[in-house]
This record gives structure tokens, C-alpha cells and sequence, in this order.
């Protein structure tokens, strides 16, 4: 899950240094071992790779084993509860080693640190050190107070802060692709999204810095990007002196025009905020793949409305309709809220119609989990019973499985072009990747073929989520 960075040797002068803190009691930071673990959207996979940044520039060095680390970190998700029980969880399972191990410091990152703020030294005692999404800068202060004997937190939230200049640290991934950063925070109040009490107001990413970023990746071996923030249609920076602005498709194009080698991705889009001007320079660039995820939640108007989403179900069909005749076969994706509050029966087969008109070629599906503090919280009452939200959500995914074997079926017979990402899970044997629908794809491997290089395959046969076929010229 996460890569294990070459040991830096500390130099001499650090070495004379080092033996002085140990004297005091503390720990020096080099070679100091890190362990990062993620929870959640890709946005919190992209941000420990900022704090893993941060804290290689303090001297530590990441590790894939957590019994070992001196540091752990568990950047941690908000969205349902399930994902914050499941936090609560592993931090059971790091205390049990930090009784092991005096001296190991446990940190709670991200959105649930956000939310709990200070609480969350009191819930969970083994905890040293609460910081927020925005507050990753402040961590050489707050691992020197925890090497004081303190316990620290900080979970300020900022309107500027984009670490635009902090250069990732790439962990755990295939080498072939990676996550960049193009925004952060939210500025839509759904009702049932605990993001823009967590995360901030929203603030763009100068574009230049992105540019920078993925050139960077290109000269290293990297072959796609996923740009990523809560919202990226509502992606706009301007220049202090108004000189230069650009807004989603402006950037998208921009990045785009990097190399031909380059795939570029992004993710999420808001229905309310997708453009033709995006469509049409997806449609004019052979890079950017021909996948969208556009999150519908409820396919009714009236459910739409209490979840404060600003579109009904006809803006996003007709967003839809424009993907599809702006785009021809490009693949949908979506997410969907089941057992929403006093969502009808009626409103639920509203979305199973909508499901039936897009044929998603993959769905997120959940159960509506009530969030403490959103405005759903303060306004409507969690009254769909749960045997109600599991009955709605089981019908949900039957149709959506059905709807993702027709959607890989309808690939068969067709070559698809794939970026290789390495061996595949069930046999070394095989070789995988995505095609531009973000299909994966799994194929024979051969003499030659490495992580990065771009094949040809013809489909023959699938299962829900992968096509299988061979290599053809």
C-alpha cells in the first residue's frame, strides 16, 4: 500500500547534532521512521502524499510497516460514519503497538481531525496530535511540541492555502500514474456533505504550478494524471494583477497540451458546474481520457432539492445528453444516496428510472448515513428505516451490476488502447491497465512490455469490471 523511500544517511554535521537532542531525550528526526495510512476519497490519498513531503523534508523516512514507525498518521475520512468507526478501529489496533513502544506518536490527519478538533484527544487518549487538511505546513512546530512531552492540535482552516509548491511524495503508487492537486474546499452546501465544514472555502491552484507539477511526473515516467478537487468544474484562478485567468477547460487543455504521452483524468465533477467548453476540449484532445464521474445522488427533483444540489433531474439528464452526443462513447460514472431523508418510494424508483436512462458504467452506492452538523442534520429528520435504505440500496446495485456487464460487453470486439500498470492481481502471468473509459483491461503478458508503455488489446471476453482479451499490432 505504501512505498518504502530509500533511508537518507544523516551527514556529519547532522550526526553531532542527533547525539545532542538524544542527550536531552528527544528522538532526532532523521531517521525517523513514517507510516501513512488513508482513508477515503483520492483527494485524502493525494494530501498525505503532501504531509509525506513535509515531514522527508524534517529527515524521516516513510515505511510500509506501522509496528516499526516512530510516526503514524491515519488521514481520515468524514463522509459516513461506517468510515469513521473504521478509523476509531485502527487506532485501537496502533495503540495496542504505541504500549509496546513508548515514544511512538499517533496522529489523526484530514476531515475527521477537522470535525473533532481537540475532542479528539479527549475520545481517543492514545492520540497525540490532531491536524487539519489545511494545517500540514505547521507540522515541524506541532512534532516538536509532541518531542516537548505536548500534545498538539491545529485544524485552522485557511482561504489561501493550496501547498502549490510542495512537491509530492509519490506513495504507494504504480510509477505509470498520479493524483495532482488542482483546488481545494468546497464552496456547495449539500445538505447531507460534512466537505465544506471540513475542508474550507474554495481556493484554485495556480495553473503554472500544475503545469510544472506534471511535467515533472512526464520526466519521471509517469503517463497519467487525475486531477483532482471537491469540485473541479468550478475551477478559477486569476492573477493578483488580473493579467491572466483560467477557468476548468482552460486548464484542462493547458495540461493537456503538456505531451501526447500524458493521459489526463479528473475527478469530481459537479452536474451543475459541467460545461460544453469542457466537453468539447475532451472531444479535441486524444489525451484526456473519455471518462466522466458526474455524481447524480437522486435521479428525483424533489429529493435533489432537500439535498440542496442545485440541478433537478432534467438539467442532469441534459447533461447527459450533451456528454454523450459532445463525446460519443465516452463512460459515464456516479454516485448515488440511498433512503435519503423521507425519500418515497416513488422518489427511489425516480432513480432507478435514472439509472436505466444514463446505463452508468460504474456507481458508488451508499446508504444515507446522517453527518453531525451538516444541514440535513439541522433540518430533516433520518426517517427512511433501515431495512427500508438496505432494501433500496440492494435493488440499486443489482441494476447497476447489470448496467456495468452491459457497458463491458458492448466493448467486446473492440481494441482498446491501454496504459500497462503492472502485473495483474490474479497472475503474474497477465498484464493489466485502463483503457480511456477506465475499463480495466487484463491481457498476456510478453517480452518487452513494461509499466508506462501504451498496447493495443481486442477484447474478448469480460466480467463486470475487467475486459480480457490479447495483444494485438
Amino acid at each position: 500500500m505504501f512505498e518504502t523511500a530509500v533511508r537518507k544517511e544523516i551527514d556529519e554535521n547532522r550526526q553531532g547534532e542527533a547525539l545532542i537532542i538524544e542527550k536531552e531525550g528527544r528522538k532526532p528526526a532523521a531517521g525517523r521512521l513514517l507510516y501513512i495510512e488513508s482513508y477515503g476519497c483520492q483527494m485524502n490519498f493525494s494530501d498525505s502524499e503532501i504531509v509525506a513531503s513535509i515531514m522527508m523534508d524534517m529527515g524521516f523516512t516513510t515505511t510500509g510497516n506501522y509496528k516499526e514507525a516512530d510516526v503514524i498518521f491515519i488521514n481520515t475520512c468524514s463522509i459516513r460514519e461506517n468510515a469513521e468507526q473504521r478509523v476509531r478501529n485502527r487506532l485501537k489496533e496502533f495503540g495496542a503497538s504505541k504500549l509496546r513502544k513508548p515514544g511512538m506518536v499517533i496522529g489523526v490527519l484530514g476531515c475527521m481531525a477537522e470535525r473533532l478538533k481537540a475532542k479528539f484527544l479527549e475520545e481517543e487518549q492514545l492520540v497525540d496530535v490532531v491536524v487539519g487538511p489545511d494545517a500540514y505546513r505547521d507540522l515541524p512546530n506541532l512534532i516538536g511540541r509532541l518531542d516537548e512531552g505536548e500534545k498538539a492540535v491545529n485544524v485552522l482552516l485557511s482561504r489561501e492555502e493550496t501547498y502549490a509548491d510542495v512537491a509530492p511524495v509519490r506513495l504507494g503508487g504504480n510509477g505509470v500514474s498520479a493524483f495532482v492537486s488542482i483546488m481545494r474546499g468546497c464552496d456547495n452546501m449539500c445538505s447531507f456533505c460534512v466537505v465544506p465544514f471540513t475542508r474550507g472555502r474554495e481556493r484554485s491552484r495556480d495553473p503554472h504550478s500544475i503545469r510544472r507539477e506534471v511535467e515533472g511526473l512526464l520526466e519521471n515516467g509517469y503517463r497519467e494524471v487525475t486531477l483532482l478537487g471537491q469540485n473541479v468544474d468550478s475551477y478559477k484562478w486569476a492573477s493578483e494583477t488580473g493579467a491572466e485567468a483560467m477557468n476548468f477547460a482552460g486548464l484542462l487543455e493547458y495540461v493537456a497540451e503538456v505531451s501526447p504521452l500524458m493521459r489526463v483524468r479528473f475527478s469530481t465533477s459537479h452536474p451543475k458546474d459541467m460545461s460544453d467548453e469542457v466537453l468539447e476540449v475532451m472531444s479535441r484532445h486524444e489525451n484526456i481520457c473519455k471518462y466522466i464521474h458526474l455524481p447524480v445522488q437522486s435521479g428525483n427533483s424533489a429529493v435533489l432539492d432537500r439535498m440542496n444540489r442545485t440541478y433537478d433531474r432534467a438539467w442532469y439528464m441534459n447533461r447527459v445528453e450533451a456528454i454523450r452526443r459532445i463525446i460519443p462513447g465516452c463512460a459515464v460514472s456516479t454516485d448515488i444516496i440511498c433512503g435519503f431523508c423521507s425519500e418515497t418510494e416513488e422518489e427511489h424508483q425516480d432513480t432507478l428510472s435514472m439509472m436505466d436512462h444514463v446505463k452508468y458504467d460504474f456507481a458508488y452506492m451508499f446508504k444515507y448515513s446522517e453527518r453531525p452538523g451538516t444541514l440535513a442534520a439541522r433540518k430533516y429528520e433520518d426517517n427512511v428505516p433501515e431495512e427500508v435504505k438496505s432494501r433500496r440500496l440492494k435493488e440499486v446495485i443489482e441494476k447497476q451490476q447489470q448496467h456495468s456487464r452491459l457497458r463491458m460487453e458492448q466493448q467486446l470486439g473492440k481494441v482498446q488502447k491501454v496504459l500497462v500498470e503492472g502485473p495483474s492481481k490474479k497472475s503474474d502471468q497477465d498484464l493489466c491497465g485502463r483503457n480511456d473509459q477506465n475499463a480495466m483491461v487484463v491481457f498476456p503478458r510478453e517480452e518487452g512490455i513494461r509499466p508506462g508503455d501504451y498496447v493495443h488489446v481486442l477484447a474478448e471476453r469480460c466480467t463486470n469490471a475487467t475486459l480480457i482479451g490479447k495483444l494485438v499490432q
